[in-house]
């Protein structure tokens, strides 16, 4: 007979739990069997003692079988999904689904919303009037088969165990063990039945992983459960030491993707989309697709108003404007060398555009302007961030987290390559 204390005492004692532990204690703590307490005792465990490959393995098939899979088979065409660890200014997936869906493969974007530094997809979708996030599986379907891309919600039915366990990780101090994180992100998408994963593992200051092998080998984690179970996974690494593009804030991304689908934007968010769009397309059987190409001539912004369109947003509405906004200035001439990542996405979450806790509602029009950034040359005087917020008492502890965490200096700095690694099976 396999108990709660039992489970937890193998892994405290560093041992390795076996595959009839795992199946228990991931389907008693679903049907409520395992309190909440037994559950954070092993989740330190984990935390503390780590799990081998054939553990986190074992969690991952254990938390999928706790809820549904959709099945895309009907679709007609490879389904490809995308998954990024969240970073500042990171707006990809807007622009990104669309654009695959040029070349006839089927984009299901399962996303989520933003909590403390780093933004959430639906957020920023929601900032177009009338967008709806909320479908059902049947309608994900048809949409996927007429238009090619969706981003939405995931369903309560998608691997419940993890939702419960992730709400617990998050108050216990144990989201940062790579197992709980591998296996969190990979249930999910695994349910999600696409044919092949791309990940973009993000490292650097506004980054969750910090260290670049620490993201390494998070992404090497994820990599081989993407194959374990049978699903071509692959992983960028990529730069997050920066803010990705020029804003961080719900409407102020939806503007500049829209720019990005309209052939311009900002050159990093350009680059970073088309990379990660020859990855996916590649493992689509489509390796010679020309997504820069897509984005040059229409076809991906063609793609975005029909997904816009179908999920009920107003293409052609006005976005939403902050009612107040604020500018840091330059106090000397010289070239932008700095502009940690990190304090601009707390600086945004503190304008309104994040969340503390979840179910917090976030203001659609806060956030930051970029308007010099990192290796270009400035002007005493001259504004190099605009604060946008409904709620100008918030002004003030945002320019304070600002506060010496970008820099000036006689030299330009280049940014360096968006892409650092890539992981495959």
């Amino acid at each position: 007979m396999i108990t709660a204390v039992d489970v937890i005492r193998t892994k405290r004692d560093g041992g390795e739990l076996s595959t009839a532990q795992i199946d228990w204690v991931i389907d008693a703590y679903t049907k409520g069997s395992v309190a909440d307490e037994q559950m954070s005792a092993l989740a330190m465990a984990i935390f503390l003692n780590g799990a081998k490959p054939r553990e986190i393995a074992d969690w991952t098939a254990a938390m999928i079988r706790s809820g549904i899979t959709l099945d895309l088979s009907s679709v007609g065409r490879p389904c490809v999904d995308k998954h990024s660890t969240g970073g500042v200014g990171d707006k990809i997936t807007l622009p990104l689904a669309p654009l695959v869906a040029v070349f006839d493969v089927a984009v299901p974007q399962l996303s989520g919303r933003g909590l403390g530094h780093t933004g959430g997809t639906l957020d920023k979708l929601e900032s177009i009037p009338g967008f709806q996030v909320d479908m059902t599986e049947a309608q994900v379907l048809e949409q996927l088969k007429d238009i090619g891309a969706v981003i939405c919600a995931a369903t309560g039915d998608l691997a419940p165990a993890d939702k419960k366990l992730y709400a617990l990780r998050d108050i216990t101090s144990t989201v940062e063990a790579i197992p709980l994180i591998a296996s969190s992100i990979m249930c999910k998408k695994i349910a999600e039945g696409a044919d092949a994963i791309v990940l973009d593992v993000k490292v650097g200051s506004g980054a969750f992983m910090k260290e670049f092998a620490q993201a390494r080998e998070l992404a090497e984690t994820m990599v081989r459960l993407g194959a374990d179970h049978g699903v071509d996974t692959r992983a960028l690494l990529t730069d997050m030491s920066i803010p990705l593009g020029r804003t961080a804030g719900n409407a102020l991304e939806v503007r500049e993707s829209v720019e990005v689908l309209a052939g311009g934007g900002p050159e990093d968010v350009v680059e970073l989309t088309v990379a990660l769009a020859e990855e996916m397309l590649a493992a689509a059987g489509k390796p010679d697709a020309d997504p820069a190409a897509a984005l040059r001539d229409g076809r991906a912004m063609d793609k975005w108003r029909k997904m816009i369109a179908a999920q009920g947003g107003e293409v052609d509405a006005p976005l939403p404007v902050a009612r107040e906004f604020e500018e840091i200035t330059a106090d000397a001439d010289g070239f932008v060398t700095e502009m940690d990542a990190y304090a601009v996405g707390v600086a945004a979450w503190r304008l309104g555009a994040g969340r503390e806790r979840q179910g917090q509602p976030v203001q659609a029009g806060a956030g930051i302007e970029i308007l010099k950034a990192v290796g270009e040359p400035v002007k005493a005087g001259e504004t190099v961030l605009r604060l946008h917020t409904d709620t100008p008492e918030r002004f003030a502890a945002a320019k304070e987290t600002l506060e010496g965490q970008w820099k000036i200096g006689g030299e330009p700095a280049k940014r360096g390559p968006i892409v650092l690694d890539r992981v495959t099976a």
